[in-house]
């Protein structure tokens, strides 16, 4: 294991509160000591009337000895059309904007903003991703793959969507789309007269005391940024989005995104509180019950509470705030890896009392009838080992994790959400079951 620091805005006051850390440290831990991430920061907020709490695990370098804490700063990626979701309410509730206003009245009038028949796209198409425009520009063709979005321009983004059909009418149908959120980001500062940056710093970061959310570097900043890496280690690159910041360009720290937590979860009217709660609100509520509900730039979870991710080349967060509970939670990471989603998740229904999956003692001797390949579709195949005393899973393209027993044969990850359920037929193990995301998905044994 790479190692782990603990490292406290405040105290933990109270056994309850040491209780949750340490089954923080029980799902974070195996995620750092399987090699699958380098390092990351896990910001706590227990309740809205208590201070919030930080656990920094693993490097921020391969090879070093330096813990990542609550101002290292990372990458935030998509988590960013969050605070453009906000930049949206903030220009709502002045007035200088509307949610129904059409996007083309925020750019220049030789761009041609697509429609679809008579309906055209309007800011909270943008922030809700019901603007019918596809999640990546058709003339995006980045020199550097290293650094994709570098020089992706406005006139560029301009010519697609002159040149853009869309397939059905806006505001019907949420698809994710990347450009969207980039678009409203720029169109917002357009009316503003300023850059996104600009813009950020003036409504949300400053008034918040962010010192450590922005698009560029500081000097502070970059001497506090972690390294960027793929999953298992393996280097990457930082991402420069000029154009498209408002989807994923934000660099931020822990100790800054839990101040914007917290002002989320504050009991207060008015002012940034006012857009904070606007962009919270429910903004598409699809047709289907299970299907996606969204805020601007927040999804709203089934369970209720607010959350977004991110991932860019070498990093991974993930945000959630519950006001109905008063608790929230983000993780930053230096890895572009998305088991950071399922600590989340996980993390979340601990602060909504749900308790994890408890181990049960077996004969480890029963692991060898269950080693073997199980394919759950000819491409994706979860291959079974026993090591010692462990029983190992390794999906497709993705790094081995140990599984635990409930039963003989029902077994959990510490790392991912998921359980697996062996099958057996005339004594022989057949096939398993992948529980995962409230599906079920059986994999045959292979010959």
């Amino acid at each position: 294991m790479r190692g782990v620091l603990l490292i406290l805005l405040v105290a933990l006051p109270c056994a309850a509160a040491k209780d949750l850390a340490r089954e923080v440290d029980a799902l974070a831990q195996p995620v750092i000591g399987s090699g699958s991430v380098v390092g990351m920061t896990i910001g706590v907020i227990e309740a809205r009337d208590k201070q919030p709490w930080v656990r920094g695990y693993g490097k921020v370098t391969v090879g070093e000895k330096d813990v990542p804490d609550q101002d290292t700063v990372y990458e935030i990626g998509s988590i960013s059309k969050v605070f453009t979701g906000v930049l949206l309410a903030a220009l709502v509730q002045d007035g200088s904007v509307r949610l129904d206003q059409p996007l083309e009245q925020l750019l220049p009038d030789t761009v041609q903003v697509p429609a679809h028949g008579g309906r055209k796209i309007t800011l909270v198409d943008l922030s809700t991703h019901t603007s019918a425009l596809p999640r990546m520009p058709s003339n995006f063709a980045p020199k550097d793959p290293n650094n994709p979005y570098a020089d992706y321009t406005p006139a560029l983004m301009y010519a697609f969507l002159s040149g853009c059909t869309l397939k059905r009418a806006p505001g019907l149908k949420s698809a994710y789309s990347n450009l969207g959120a980039g678009l409203l980001g720029h169109a917002l500062a357009r009316k503003a007269g300023k850059s996104y940056e600009a813009l950020l710093v003036e409504r949300i970061t400053e008034p918040l005391g962010m010192p450590s959310t922005r698009i560029v570097y500081t000097q502070d900043m970059r001497k506090r940024l972690a390294p960027p890496y793929r999953a298992n280690g393996v280097p990457s690159s930082t991402w420069d989005i000029p154009t498209l910041a408002g989807a994923g360009g934000i660099r931020s720290s822990v100790r800054d995104m839990l101040a914007f937590l917290q002002a989320n979860l504050a009991e207060k009217d008015g002012g940034m509180h006012a857009a904070l709660a606007l962009a919270r609100k429910v903004h598409h509520k699809p047709g289907a019950p299970q299907a996606q509900k969204l805020g601007l730039g927040w999804h709203i979870d089934p369970l209720g509470y607010r959350r977004h991710n991110g991932q860019t080349g070498g990093y991974h967060s993930f945000a959630a705030v519950d006001t109905q509970r008063g608790h929230a939670l983000v993780i930053l990471s230096n890895t572009a890896d998305g088991v950071i989603d399922s600590v989340g998740r996980r993390i979340m229904k601990l602060l909504r009392g749900e308790q994890p999956p408890r181990e049960a003692q077996v004969d480890p001797k029963i692991y060898d009838a269950y080693a073997g390949a199980y394919a759950l579709t000819p491409q994706f195949v979860l291959t079974v080992t026993r090591e010692g005393d462990k029983l190992m899973v390794q999906a497709t393209g993705q790094a081995k994790l140990q599984v635990f027993p409930e039963s003989e044969t029902s077994f959990f990850y510490k790392v991912v959400d998921a359980r697996i359920t062996f099958h057996k037929q005339d004594g022989r193990v057949v096939a398993l079951t992948l529980h995962q995301h409230g599906r079920a998905m059986r994999a045959p044994r292979q010959p």
